[in-house]
């Protein structure tokens, strides 16, 4: 289902400048993680973090500091249709709330119904994560927020100097951005920055997951416990899959999409690095039942369907990453794989949409 302007709810359903798990150790197995509540701190700016969630590993850059007037800024941007040529397309429209900060669709539209080339990653816990897209070719989150905006195919704006005159014309975003920086001047940088400030804080944790592991031993099922064990052993899935929030932010080889005449060679086209063909960043699982389709193509409608893919050993191909072997998972060790990944749905802050956009 597309969003057009408004967002429509599917039925149903530094500070610390810690790079994201810098992995210069053993990865910890997930169920070693610490669960208490954890504060998150940037100049004047706290935010008490979701259970299960690690202050430690937040990444917010030391030239982007947080306050509450650029979140607020940023969410405004991050909602609004009108940073696109036609008015139709917000960050909001592919990184949807009511689909986990995703997109229900494989690929999806951009302006003029255009389709893009890959699904579009959740922007849940990206305060954990330093690069961004798929192929990591960003380097943050306000990298990121650039590029959608004049991608042809996405919002399709002519430049960011036609951005910034959009936004500057909208006279209701004046006194947020002297509310955010101080002053009342736009430009590229504050726009980008403003809406990585506000993805910083659409966090997602207390998940029945985190509450077991805080003790509360009836907090998940005992398929769910079961696919827990899994998870950290036959499966193998916290190879990749690690630590809280489920991601060694790392990239690899799984296959998907290499037995097509011309496959999209991910994060080769970054680093030129012949051991990255076909490589793709491990995305985050915290609340992964909302973010269907899976894979970076969109390939795999279901978790059972991942299960699947995993359990023969991906798609054979010289680059393919060594811990992507056959499973031999019985037909019960899948169903309780998917009830545990079912568990790792928790609560998302700051994630309501503006009731009006700027004037």
């Amino acid at each position: 289902m597309r969003q057009r302007g408004k967002l429509r709810k599917r039925r149903g359903m530094a500070v610390f400048v810690l790079a994201v798990l810098a992995f210069t150790g053993p990865a910890l197995a997930v169920d070693e993680a610490p669960v208490k509540r954890q504060e998150v701190a940037s100049g004047a700016w706290k935010m008490i973090l979701p259970l299960g969630l690690q202050a430690d590993s937040a990444y917010i850059p030391q030239d982007n500091p947080m306050n509450e007037g650029k979140i607020e800024l940023g969410k405004f941007l991050y909602f609004d249709p009108r940073l696109s040529k036609d008015d139709t397309i917000a960050c909001a429209t592919c990184h949807n709330p009511f689909h986990g900060f995703a997109d229900p669709a494989r690929t999806s539209l951009g302006v003029g119904r255009q389709l893009g080339g890959r699904n579009s990653p959740t922007v849940l816990n990206r305060l954990f994560s330093a690069e961004q897209f798929w192929d990591g070719r960003a380097a943050d989150l306000e990298a990121q927020a650039q590029g959608p905006l004049t991608n042809p195919v996405e919002m399709s704006m002519p430049s960011h100097e036609v951005v910034v005159k959009k936004v500057t014309a909208i006279k209701g975003y004046a006194p947020l951005f002297t509310k955010a920086f101080g002053d009342a001047k736009i430009d590229m940088k504050r726009i980008a920055q403003a809406i990585a400030a506000y993805e910083r804080t659409v966090v997602t944790g207390n998940s029945p997951y985190d509450r077991y592991q805080a003790g509360d031993k009836d907090a998940l099922s005992a398929a769910a416990v079961r696919g827990l064990a899994l998870f950290n052993g036959k499966a193998k899935c916290s190879a990749c899959h690690a630590s809280f929030n489920f991601t060694d932010e790392n990239y690899r080889n799984i296959g998907v999409g290499m037995d097509k005449a011309k496959p999209d060679l991910g994060r080769y086209e970054i680093t030129k690095n012949e051991a990255d063909k076909g490589a793709f960043k491990t995305p985050t699982l915290r609340n992964i039942i909302q973010t269907a389709p899976y894979m970076h193509d969109g390939s795999e409608a279901t978790l059972l369907e991942v299960v699947e893919f995993y359990n023969k050993g991906g798609i054979k191909n010289p680059q393919l990453a060594t811990e992507i072997t056959p499973l031999n998972l019985t037909a019960k060790d899948k169903i309780d794989l998917v009830a545990f990944m079912e568990a790792l749905t928790g609560d998302v802050t700051n994630a309501d949409p503006p009731a009006e956009l700027p004037k």
